[in-house]
């Protein structure tokens, strides 16, 4: 028996591993830089999703989504903490004058 075979049909080589061949996969390692958000929906997806999480892995698209998924919800993050800031009326003003008033302000809202 020939140690490695090549299948045309799918385009994967094969190496012989006891009486059985076996794919020749590698794991495209992708140096992750996605933060906070990405490393929860990994876990989400680990314990809840593990399928799919099999699957994007497999497929070299895992860092790619957790990637997306940390910048998306980083942007709507930002843009509700502008809101919460403009509706309770803490401004750059606020903080020049009062920053004590300024600072509790924040906290109450959570940001600190």
């Amino acid at each position: 028996m020939k140690k490695q075979i090549y299948d045309e049909k799918n385009g994967m080589s094969y190496t012989l591993h006891g009486d059985y061949y076996l794919p020749d996969l590698v794991l495209r390692e992708e140096e992750p830089t996605y933060g906070k958000y990405g490393m929860l929906r990994k876990q989400f997806l680990k314990e809840h999703r593990s399928a799919r999480y099999q699957y994007m892995l497999l497929t070299g698209k895992l860092n790619e989504h957790l990637n997306q998924i940390d910048q998306e919800v980083r942007e709507q993050v930002e843009m509700l903490m502008k809101q919460m800031v403009e509706k309770q009326g803490v401004t750059e003003e606020l903080k020049v004058q009062d920053q004590m008033k300024w600072v509790g302000q924040i906290q109450k809202l959570g940001f600190v």
